[in-house]
């Protein structure tokens, strides 16, 4: 059964915070927009943030992005990603994960589809080795497929299997030697990859893992045990993110909001442009901005920490997953509308 569109929520339409540009947003402008993003204090204290001149300015940050490529998977695209070349686009749905070459104008047809699950089956993760080499495909189903992206034809390496039913996020060691999967069984499974062997199962925090798409989040659970635990204690998760300079969490919920927390301080910045669930959230590789996407059919994108509106994309349906190309120059979303699209990032 198909699980990543989340359950039906109540929410209060926040449509009157989006705003027209930044400077009418600020507390007290000429605009009289309301504020979307908020500083929250240790002690609960809640203050609109008054952006500085350069949110929106400087290199590294985006001015906008503009739609290149509308990929037609043909089922619900559940799960994104781009080679480490930016050439090549993966889209995982219904039983298979499609490959796509972004590297020519015009319109798109796969040029490969690597069945990995049956065909009623969704796939919901996917992750690529930074060698471009190997691709790990998970979902609806208790094992792991590992693809050689090497050989002429991509070809499955290898196999992992656990007691699981299902794999709902994968996240990738930063010495890529190790594989944590998260199951919808409210464990994470801990795999070797270079042996290809099972390390360890760890169980969540309320084993509310199914759900969420946790890039990262195993980070928390070594490096900064009492905001991981303090994260997952109190509120359902839909998405997460670790900002690579190694200071910013970004956290999706169900509630709609945004939120951002520092690893070691315990101030946050709250943020208000989703009417609904944050299904998916991913940094740029400098760390500068992220983007985050949902099931109001939004893409907005973020400066870091504070939450400055950079830019914003409306799609035609629930957008479920993201992935932001490791020269942030392209983002590709994945869509309910059984597409996936990919957008150049305008400097």
């Amino acid at each position: 059964m198909l699980e990543c569109s989340p359950p039906q929520v109540a929410y209060e339409s926040r449509s009157h915070l989006r705003p027209s540009g930044l400077s009418s947003s600020l507390p007290g402008s000429s605009g009289g927009k309301p504020a979307y993003s908020f500083h929250v204090s240790a002690d609960g204290q809640m203050q609109p943030v008054p952006f500085p001149p350069d949110a929106l300015l400087g290199p590294g940050i985006p001015r906008h992005a503009r739609q290149i490529h509308t990929l037609s998977h043909g089922e619900v695209v559940c799960a994104v990603t781009i080679s480490t070349s930016t050439r090549h686009v993966y889209t995982g749905g219904k039983g298979c994960v499609k490959v796509w070459d972004i590297s020519q104008p015009g319109s798109k047809s796969p040029m490969a589809q690597l069945d990995c699950l049956n065909r009623d089956n969704y796939i919901r993760s996917c992750k690529i080795l930074p060698d471009g080499r190997t691709l790990i495909v998970g979902g609806e189903a208790s094992t792991l497929s590992i693809w050689d992206l090497a050989t002429p034809t991509p070809r499955i390496k290898a196999e992992l299997t656990s007691s699981a039913p299902a794999c709902y996020a994968l996240a990738i060691s930063p010495d890529n030697k190790v594989c944590f999967s998260c199951c919808s069984d409210g464990n994470i499974v801990v795999w070797d990859l270079h042996n290809q062997t099972l390390v360890r199962y760890l169980q969540t925090p309320a084993g509310e893992i199914d759900h969420v798409h946790l890039p990262y989040f195993y980070i928390l659970a070594f490096r900064v045990p009492a905001l991981f635990c303090a994260v997952f204690m109190c509120v359902q998760i839909f998405s997460l993110g670790y900002c690579p300079t190694g200071e910013w969490l970004a956290v999706g919920m169900e509630s709609s909001n945004v939120e951002v927390l520092h690893v070691s301080k315990p101030d946050k910045y709250q943020l208000h442009l989703h009417e609904s669930c944050v299904l998916s959230l991913k940094f740029a590789y400098c760390g500068k901005w992220f983007v985050s996407t949902g099931k109001d059919n939004l893409l907005n994108a973020w400066r870091t920490p504070y939450g400055a509106s950079i830019f914003q994309s409306k799609e035609s349906s629930s957008v479920l997953s993201c992935d932001v190309s490791p020269d942030d120059k392209y983002i590709v979303t994945g869509s309910g509308d059984k597409k996936a699209t990919v957008y150049e990032v305008v400097y």
